[in-house]
């Protein structure tokens, strides 16, 4: 199974997406290794963590008409979709299927955060007052994604 772990390749240089990617990779690692009797308990978590992530960014999206809008928030309801169909599994006892799926959601999230996500970053440090994020919480450091 492929296992999820933070990296600095993650990192986007805007707190605001920087911090909820943590917490998104800490709750997938547990429910990775979460015993089957808690497997339900730990997707769960991951679901309702996942709601309010995709639901956070699709806000900047929306409010800052992010030109790339339309395909990062189709595929944020597909992914949605797809947890909520494992939840729906683990509680039935299919907890194979969704160690499958987790191995997968870790290979999807690094391949979403590099690419969609990096791409949103870099157009919410350039908006005005960091697209209602807390000029604060903005980032303000160089990466190689500040400079795509």
């Amino acid at each position: 199974m492929n296992t999820v772990e933070w990296s600095d390749a993650l990192l986007l240089d805007f707190e605001p997406m920087d911090g909820v990617h943590r917490e998104f990779v800490d709750l997938l690692a547990l429910a990775q290794s979460a015993p089957d009797a808690t497997l339900p308990q730990a997707w769960a978590a991951v679901v309702d963590h996942t709601v309010e992530h995709f639901g956070r960014e699709d806000d900047w999206m929306r409010k800052t008409r992010f030109s790339a809008a339309e395909n990062h928030i189709i595929q944020h309801r597909v992914v949605l979709n797809v947890l909520r169909e494992g939840l729906a599994m683990a509680r039935a006892g299919q907890m194979d299927a969704v160690r499958e799926m987790a191995g997968e959601l870790a290979v999807w999230f690094a391949k979403h955060t590099q690419s969609l996500d990096a791409a949103l970053a870099l157009h919410m440090r350039r908006e005005p007052a960091g697209g209602g994020a807390p000029r604060h919480a903005r980032g303000g450091g160089t990466t190689a994604h500040a400079h795509l």
